[in-house]
């Protein structure tokens, strides 16, 4: 595992953060499992969060046990994988399986066209892993509502097909003890975004086809490595991170283009944001963007040149390093890397339009297939994105978020005219991407892009709780055909539509500038919304 710094600036900075950590004795304290390294009133909640630092050992542990799991998968043919989890309890998940090419779906979505389509994807060979540390978590309740229906409707037994991962006294635990559901319990000394190599980050992955002994075995080779002063990875990224930010660069560029580990900043994304985005400070990650050149960007690149920081190393080190090096910058940063105090008002305003839905509004404007709603003086998309752009200030970003089908919902036509040569991203269909990109094009701010509900557990603490200098622009669209959650008062839909509105009024409430676009016919919505980007 290695961290290479590529520029002079970068370079400096990170030299005087590192000074600062070593003469604090950090790296040997955090190797020890010191949770005092935040601050007296982060140190009982650290205390029970630093169990990560061990995991390349103590998930060893687990590995017969998942292994049984992946035995009985093989010969129950159950070849199609549906992990239901959000944020730490899917992402890491993902990138393991991207990268090893194995097939998993993913649900980390309410959206009720996505869970159609799982639902409809050979249900007879679908295992369905139910993943959340709480037990609570909203929408992985709702899939496994809606996948036990689907089992039983299908005659096949849901004990026979879904495995669960949580922590020990959650609800889900016994839930999954009176239903005589498959469950390996997981470590409670690790929190959510740094629980890669725990069993929720192998548990589906396993099921699936990785072979998991091989993500320990690279992490286990780097940990040595992170008590020593000298020659340690994750205290070279670490003071890269921090020091940077301290210096003024704290929109954190991830470029991954060229690396073999597929996915792996959207990873990096929810443990950065979620971990320094409190306390009006933090670092904002910027996935799947090219570089403006403005003052403030730092560019990490995985295993390539195209960056001010180059970072090279296995998954499972990387995994390792990267979560050493954010406590690091939490430590320099003065915040508290392991909790999140911002997400909770948005669960609180979505669970209050569940039981008392919004009073219908008026839009500011409709333009053809859009509606929009909040405070703007514009009468058309293209000028609402153009005021948008403008309202960023100089140390501004602009996040896009849509609470609409991760999978297909910009199956769209180019609109016409489109012009895409200063775009560096090869072309292929209209996707997310493009309208993130065609926003980029106007202006010299970051322009993020995040799916709703998964965002709400990773960058919207960072929304919330960071730097008072976000523009954003939440995206709803119409339900055609909902599905019901089995035993809950509200469906997919009404749940998506609610995460959407309770997230705009934490916004709003805490002053963050915030319009709301709900596209009355998905399709052409989309499709107008692309073309108003391109006109902006």
């Amino acid at each position: 595992m290695e961290v290479t710094i590529r520029d002079e600036g970068v370079a400096a900075a990170a030299s005087s953060a590192a000074v600062r950590l070593l003469d604090d004795g950090v790296p040997p304290r955090l190797a020890a499992g010191d949770p005092g390294l935040w601050g007296e009133e982060a140190a009982a909640g650290a205390a029970t969060r630093l169990g990560w630092l061990n995991l390349p050992l103590t998930s060893r542990e687990l590995l017969p046990e998942i292994g049984k799991l992946a035995e009985w998968a093989g010969a129950q043919g159950l070849t199609n994988v549906v992990l239901a989890g959000m944020g730490g309890s899917s992402l890491a998940a993902e990138v393991i399986c991207n990268t090893a090419d194995v097939p998993l779906t993913v649900l980390d979505t309410s959206d009720p066209r996505q869970v159609r389509r799982a639902l409809a994807d050979d249900l007879e060979r679908t295992v369905l892993v139910v993943a959340s540390k709480s037990g609570t978590t909203v929408e992985t309740d709702a899939a496994l509502r809606v996948f036990e229906a689907a089992f039983r409707a299908a005659g096949i037994d849901p004990g026979d097909r879904i495995v669960v991962v949580t922590d020990p006294g959650s609800p889900l635990e016994q839930a999954a003890i009176d239903a005589g559901y498959q469950m390996v319990v997981a470590r409670p000394d690790v929190g959510g975004r740094y629980s890669a190599l725990s069993a929720f980050g192998l548990v589906p992955s396993a099921l699936a086809g990785v072979e998991i002994g091989r993500l320990l075995d690279d992490a286990d080779e780097v940990t040595p490595l992170l008590a020593l002063s000298a020659g340690n990875p994750g205290l070279d990224l670490g003071a890269v991170l921090g020091g940077a930010a301290l210096a003024g660069r704290d929109k954190l560029i991830l470029e991954d283009r060229l690396a073999e580990i597929t996915g792996l900043p959207d990873w990096i994304e929810q443990l950065v944001a979620e971990s320094l985005g409190k306390d009006g400070r933090g670092i904002l990650p910027v996935v799947a963007a090219d570089p403006s050149g403005a003052r403030d960007e730092l560019v990490v690149a995985i295993g390539s040149d195209n960056g001010d920081v180059r970072v090279d190393g296995a998954l499972g080190a990387q995994f390792l390093v990267w979560e050493y090096a954010t406590a690091l910058a939490g430590r320099l940063l003065e915040v508290d890397p392991f909790d999140q105090p911002d997400v909770a008002g948005a669960k609180r305003n979505t669970a209050a339009l569940l039981e008392h839905p919004a009073a219908a509004e008026s839009p500011a404007f409709t333009d053809g297939p859009v509606e929009v709603y909040g405070p703007t003086a514009a009468r058309d998309l293209p000028g609402l994105l153009a005021e948008l752009l403008a309202a960023v200030p100089g140390d501004g970003y602009l996040a896009v978020l849509a609470h609409l089908d991760r999978l297909a919902a910009f199956d769209a036509p180019v609109p016409d005219g489109a012009d895409f040569e200063e775009m560096t991203d090869t072309w292929m269909a209209a996707d997310a991407a493009t309208l993130r990109a065609l926003l980029a094009l106007r202006t010299d701010r970051p322009v993020t892009f995040g799916w709703g509900p998964r965002y709400l557990h990773s960058t919207g603490q960072y929304h919330k709780g960071g730097p008072r200098n976000g523009v954003f622009v939440l995206i709803t669209g119409v339900v055609e055909d909902d599905l019901g959650v089995p035993g809950r008062p509200y469906s997919l839909g009404g749940l998506q539509l609610a995460q959407a509105l309770g997230d705009l009024q934490a916004l709003a409430g805490l002053g963050r500038p915030a319009v709301h676009l709900h596209l009355t016919d998905r399709v052409t919505g989309v499709a107008h919304l692309l073309a108003a980007a391109q006109e902006a």
